[in-house]
């Protein structure tokens, strides 16, 4: 295959078509790569497990002569053997890939299958992730994972620095328990009494496990279904305008990486209040971006919120370093750095046959 200055590229992840899905970093890169005159190939928009692992394989092999290099989202679980059957076939075709890791839960899937995850990774010409929680974690099965952090779209942003805020509460994930969106719940169930006009907006698509049902549940159960307000199904560009509606983002995950919910949050000013699993505490900092709070702690998170809403100077403070830390996100650096990574990995694999 003849060299070009833009190489064709197969990107291969979970290309689930929203409102129904989120839109995800891999859509907007893909998106973004194309409008810079790249020839990109995606696989797959398949919602059946089954049918969607073999879209994958049947792209890879059928369009082989139409791309130069392939990019793999990885992630835990189930979905790993999408990335190791992928990239086995990209081997037996002399195919370079590129790994993006993803998922809280990956350090855990690598205890329980070392030799699985450490084939994978020593197979592909990079590995890269948006973590620097994965890049650490799994620096024993490959010492050189290079970090491209998640980016936003700064200019999508509405910032507002949140200098009197309100209790006004916003959660943007999927229903789903990893996300422990019940949590959000309970925290409004315990300030209702402090905070009469408090309210909870919680976006985000029902993944289906029974997390959405059991919390409409609860919410009906504890009599605050006037101060909840459930959406699913939102077009990503709708977020700024709902983001900008409320003043705390609360982010009640159990396992996480890079959240890109929250650095959007973060870059129309909201103040944060999260979790500390995972990726988070290296995304950002008690008490400078964000309040820490340990997972499944109902009264942790129901604390941290009410200092942020008697404490005004504190809201303000991280309502403004959030939008700073978040600046560092924006897609056109980010961008570049993509655009240099599959330049590079192009050229030096075909620049040795």
């Amino acid at each position: 295959m003849p060299k070009r200055s833009k190489p064709p590229l197969l990107m291969i992840s979970n290309f689930l078509k929203p409102p129904r899905h989120n839109e995800n970093i891999w859509h907007s890169l893909a998106q973004r790569l194309k409008k810079n005159g790249y020839h990109v190939i995606t696989v797959s928009a398949r919602e059946n497990q089954v049918l969607r692992l073999l879209d994958m394989l049947w792209i890879t092999f059928s369009k082989r002569r139409q791309y130069q290099l392939a990019q793999i989202d990885v992630f835990s679980g189930k979905a790993f053997i999408f990335a190791e059957a992928c990239a086995a076939l990209l081997t037996r075709l002399k195919k370079p890939f590129i790994l993006t890791l993803h998922g809280g839960r990956l350090p855990e899937f690598s205890m329980l299958y070392p030799h699985r995850v450490k084939h994978l990774l020593i197979n592909a010409a990079v590995v890269v992730t948006p973590s620097l929680f994965l890049q650490n974690e799994l620096a024993s099965f490959r010492s050189d994972i290079k970090l491209i952090p998640n980016p936003i779209n700064l200019d999508a942003t509405i910032y507002r620095r949140r200098d009197h805020i309100k209790p006004n509460l916003i959660w943007v994930r999927a229903f789903h328990e990893i996300y422990n969106p019940i949590l959000a719940v309970q925290v409004l169930n315990v300030l209702k009494a402090r905070f009469p006009e408090m309210n909870l907006t919680m976006i985000g698509p029902d993944k289906g496990d029974g997390s959405l049902e059991h919390l409409l549940a609860s919410a009906e159960e504890l009599q605050i279904m006037d101060r909840l307000r459930v959406i699913q199904g939102v077009p990503h560009h709708e977020i700024p305008s709902l983001l900008d509606r409320a003043d705390i983002f609360i982010n009640t995950s159990n396992y996480d990486t890079s959240p890109r919910s929250l650095v959007e949050a973060m870059g129309n000013g909201l103040c944060i209040v999260t979790t500390n699993v995972g990726g988070i505490p290296y995304l950002v900092s008690d008490h400078q971006e964000a309040l820490l709070v340990p997972p499944r702690r109902i009264d942790a998170m129901s604390d941290a919120i009410q200092l942020l809403l008697t404490n005004y100077d504190l809201a303000a403070k991280l309502s403004y370093q959030a939008r700073k830390k978040a600046e560092k996100f924006d897609w056109p650096a980010i961008l570049q750095h993509w655009e240099k990574l599959i330049s590079k990995v192009s050229e030096g694999f075909y620049g040795n046959i």
